[in-house]
C-alpha cells in the first residue's frame, strides 16, 4: 500500500484547519523556523513583528518563541522604530553573528517565503481534494464545448474518459484539434483546491505554489460565506485558497530531467516538477514522439506514478521521498499509440481516442465560424471551391485549415490597406502560402486585381 492511500484523511482537511498558534502547532521543527525567520530578516532587514507574521504567514504568537530563541542566541537584537512607546514600534534585526549564521543557512537553501507545510499535511490535502473525486456527465460536456466543433463521438469518449480518472491518449493528424481539446478538458473539472506556499520534507524547503499554474477560482461570495474554516480562527494562511485545478502542458522540449525535482544550485532553490504542480488536475504531454528521449523512455517514467499513485523525488542530498501522484495525463501525439510504446504501457491507459479529420458539415461550421471572426461573409460559392481544392490534393479536412487559411486572407488585406475579400482568387493565394502546392489555379489573383485596377 502507497503512502498516498495509507494516510488517513483527517476530519477536516488541513487547508480548512485554523491557523496554528504554536510552533508545535504547524508541524515543522522549531530550529527550522526559526532558521527560516533569519532567512527573512538578513534578506529583509528591519522588520516588526507583523511584517514578520505577514511574510512567513504565521500568526504572531507563533513568531514570538522564535524571536526569543534568536535574541538569547545573540543572533537577533530588538530597534525601536517610533515614538509610541508601545511594543509596536519595536522591530527586529539580525546581529552580526545572526547575519553570518543565516548566511550560512541561505548557502544550503534559500527559501525565505512564506513557512512550509509538511509532507504529510500535503498528502492528506490533495485526497480531500482528489481529481478522481470529480464527475462529468454529458449535460456538463456539452455545457463546456458549447459553441466548439467537435466530433460527437470524440466529445462522448472525452466525456467517460475523464469520469475513468485514469490516462487517456489523444492522437490524429496534425492540426485535427487534439491540443485544442485536451487544454479544455481542465474546464470539466470543477471545484477549487488548494496549495501551500512551499512544503518541508527532510529540513528542505521545496516551493510549490505558482502563480502561473496555480490560478484564483472566482468564488461567488456565498460559497466563500460557507466554506469550512475553523470560526474559532482565521484559516491557515500557508495555503493558498480556491484555486482552479491546474492544467500544465508540456511539448517537445519535455526531458527526462524536467520530471525530477531540480536544485539550481546557483540559487540554491528546489524547481517542483510540473507534475506535481498539477495535482488535482491535467498534465498534458504534446506532440509526444517529438521529445528529445525516446518515447519508451519517456512513457516508462510514468508506469509506477499511474499504477500506484504515488511518485518518487530525490532532494539534491540524496534523500527520496514519496509524494501523491493525483493527475489525470493527457498523451498527445500524431502517431499511433501502438508506434510509440509496447503493450505494457498502453495497457495502463485508460482510453486511446482518435481525433479525425472534420466531416464536411463539421469543416463548413469550421470556416463560418473563422469568418465570422474575421468580419467575412460566408460565401457557399468559395467553400465549395475550398472543398475541391481539398479533393484535388488530397488533403484531409483538419480543424485547423479554416482559421489558418482566413487569417492568411485577413493578413493580406492589412497589407494592401482594404477590407479582407472572400473570394476563389483570394483563397487561391492563401492556400499556395499555406500548403505549399501550387496554386490551384494559376494567376487568379493576379487576374482579379487587374480587373479590380
Amino acid at each position: 500500500m502507497s503512502a498516498f492511500s495509507a494516510i488517513p484523511v483527517p476530519a477536516a482537511a488541513p487547508a480548512d484547519l485554523r491557523a496554528p498558534r504554536t510552533v508545535e502547532d504547524t508541524g515543522l521543527p522549531f530550529l527550522f523556523l526559526a532558521e527560516l525567520l533569519a532567512k527573512v530578516l538578513h534578506q529583509r532587514g528591519q522588520l516588526r513583528l507583523p511584517e514578520l507574521a505577514a511574510h512567513l504567514k504565521l500568526n504572531v504568537s507563533v513568531i514570538d518563541p522564535l524571536i526569543a530563541f534568536l535574541r538569547a542566541e545573540k543572533l537577533c537584537e530588538v530597534a525601536r522604530s517610533g515614538s509610541s512607546g508601545t511594543d509596536a514600534d519595536l522591530s527586529y534585526l539580525l546581529t552580526e553573528a545572526g547575519r553570518a549564521r543565516a548566511a550560512a543557512v541561505l548557502a544550503r537553501n534559500a527559501y525565505a517565503g512564506p513557512a512550509p507545510v509538511t509532507l504529510a499535511a500535503y498528502t492528506a490535502q490533495v485526497q480531500a481534494q482528489s481529481v478522481a473525486g470529480v464527475h462529468v456527465t454529458r449535460q456538463h460536456m456539452a455545457a463546456t464545448f458549447d459553441g466548439i466543433v467537435v466530433n460527437p463521438r470524440v466529445l462522448d469518449q472525452l466525456g467517460a474518459a475523464m469520469n475513468s480518472g485514469r490516462a487517456l491518449f489523444l492522437h490524429g493528424l496534425a492540426g485535427s484539434g487534439k491540443t485544442y481539446l485536451a487544454e479544455r478538458l481542465r474546464d470539466l473539472l470543477s471545484g477549487a483546491i488548494a496549495v501551500p506556499y512551499a512544503l518541508m520534507i527532510d529540513g528542505e524547503a521545496v516551493p510549490l505554489f505558482d502563480s502561473v499554474q496555480h490560478r484564483a477560482l472566482e468564488v461567488p461570495a456565498e460559497a466563500a460565506a460557507s466554506s469550512g474554516f475553523d470560526r474559532g480562527s482565521a484559516p491557515d494562511m500557508r495555503w493558498v485558497r480556491n484555486l482552479r485545478r491546474p492544467a500544465a502542458l508540456a511539448g517537445g522540449e519535455l526531458t527526462l530531467d524536467m520530471l525530477d525535482l531540480h536544485f539550481d544550485a546557483h540559487t540554491r532553490l528546489y524547481q517542483a516538477p510540473p507534475h506535481l504542480k498539477s495535482n488535482g488536475g491535467i498534465f498534458i504531454i504534446d506532440d509526444l514522439g517529438r521529445q528529445r528521449c525516446t518515447p519508451d523512455a519517456l512513457m516508462n517514467r510514468w508506469i509506477v506514478p499511474m499504477d500506484r499513485s504515488v511518485d518518487y523525488l530525490t532532494l539534491h542530498t540524496g534523500h527520496t521521498f514519496e509524494v501523491p501522484f493525483d493527475v489525470i495525463i493527457v498523451f498527445s501525439s500524431n502517431f499511433v499509440p501502438q508506434r510509440l510504446s509496447d503493450g505494457a504501457f498502453l495497457r495502463r491507459l485508460g482510453y486511446k481516442i482518435e481525433v479525425p479529420a472534420a466531416s464536411q458539415e463539421e469543416y463548413a461550421q469550421l470556416f463560418r465560424q473563422a469568418c465570422a471572426g474575421a468580419g467575412l461573409a460566408f460565401d457557399t460559392d468559395v467553400f465549395g471551391y475550398l472543398l475541391d481544392c481539398h479533393r484535388r490534393h488530397g488533403i484531409p479536412l483538419l480543424a485547423c485549415h479554416p482559421r489558418d487559411l482566413i487569417r492568411q486572407l485577413r493578413d493580406l488585406a492589412r497589407y494592401e490597406e482594404q477590407a479582407p475579400q472572400l473570394s476563389r482568387a483570394t483563397l487561391d493565394w492563401a492556400w499556395d502560402n499555406y500548403f505549399a502546392t501550387g496554386n490551384p489555379s494559376g494567376c487568379a489573383l493576379e487576374l482579379e486585381r487587374r480587373e479590380r485596377g
